[in-house]
């Protein structure tokens, strides 16, 4: 059962020099308990089009969305107050930066305390003690201490924590981490990766995953979701990207993993850069870098071609009569 459907979502920034297109057209499903990994160069949407779900966007941004439908409830219907009672109770968000979505002024206890007292209705001695249970489920060293301190008085490591724990303090059937890994080093980053791991399993709720880090989307996901230019180019399994990746865009994404091609193996980059989205080109964003590309990549936009029930892939390499290609994409 999906928890979240949302289609045909746009959202622009109106700034002074123009419009910037930074959503266009991006469909998405999450299903109850499932995790949905959204991935792309920076730039390319996805935070933007997780917040734009949430309206947590600022006043130059405008939303517009054909289907938006969390737990049975219209979000395109939906007033301020009722939004405001789906975040954060609902959905939990886990910020890209910790140290920048912690509010310096507050202790860390206060911080966690909020959200139970406007949510949950509970009393200060009870919000105090939920979050203390809280700092213990994400595995804070000496809990009872830190609910006293600052966030400038805690590690990055830490300070991820306690966004974890503020994320799930409403028991939310959906979480959406952005970037959670973020200017961690590589041991705190696992550590990050395993607590999210044992709390989805423990609450079953469902996660979207942002990150530019496949290796991350490898061992969390089960659904990838791959954005460019503000669109949805590839989409299906973990094992159907991985092993028969359609896109030019997906190939390139997964020949500048380190290692891929071998331990000693060259990085492959992707030459170019990413279109203007306030003038995209009329065709398929991709095809000014890509070595494939046809006179068609440039005139139109390939429609959506759904390989099986779960992968899909908007790209004119797969339709009937189009060459053959050796990378990752050979037809047949």
């Amino acid at each position: 059962m999906a928890l979240l459907e949302v289609k045909n979502l746009r959202t622009t920034f109106h700034i002074h020099v123009g419009t910037v297109q930074a959503v266009r057209g991006v469909d998405l499903t999450v299903g109850e308990g499932e995790t949905v990994g959204i991935v792309g160069e920076s730039g390319c949407g996805k935070s933007v089009s997780m917040m734009s779900i949430l309206h947590l966007l600022p006043k130059n941004a405008q939303i517009q969305c054909d289907k938006m439908v969390f737990d049975g409830m219209d979000l395109t219907r939906a007033t301020s107050q009722q939004l405001r009672h789906i975040e954060g109770d609902k959905i939990g968000m886990i910020f890209q930066d910790p140290m920048t979505s912690l509010n310096p002024l507050f202790t860390v206890g206060k911080q966690l305390a909020e959200p139970l007292r406007i949510h949950k209705g509970m009393s200060k001695a009870q919000a105090r003690e939920r979050a203390l249970e809280l700092l213990k489920t994400v595995n804070m060293p000496d809990p009872a201490s830190r609910l006293k301190q600052y966030p400038h008085e805690l590690s990055g490591g830490q300070r991820q924590r306690v966004m974890i724990a503020m994320a799930i303090a409403c028991g939310p059937k959906l979480v959406i981490a952005d970037e959670p890994t973020t200017a961690l080093d590589v041991t705190i980053q696992a550590q990050i990766l395993d607590l999210l791991g044992e709390l989805k399993e423990k609450l079953n709720t469902a996660v979207v995953m942002i990150t530019h880090d496949l290796g991350v989307i490898a061992g969390m996901c089960q659904r990838v979701v791959v954005m460019y230019a503000g669109k949805v180019v590839e989409e299906g399994t973990v094992r159907e990207l991985f092993y028969e990746p359609r896109h030019p865009y997906t190939w390139g994404l997964l020949r500048s993993i380190p290692g891929a091609a071998g331990a000693h193996a060259k990085l492959v980059p992707i030459p170019g850069t990413p279109p203007d989205l306030i003038a995209p080109p009329p065709g398929c964003p991709f095809a000014p870098r890509c070595p494939y590309a046809m006179n068609i990549c440039m005139s139109g936009m390939p429609g959506r071609t759904a390989l099986s029930e779960t992968h899909g892939v908007c790209c004119y390499l797969n339709d009937e009569g189009a060459p053959d290609v050796e990378w990752g994409g050979a037809k047949g």
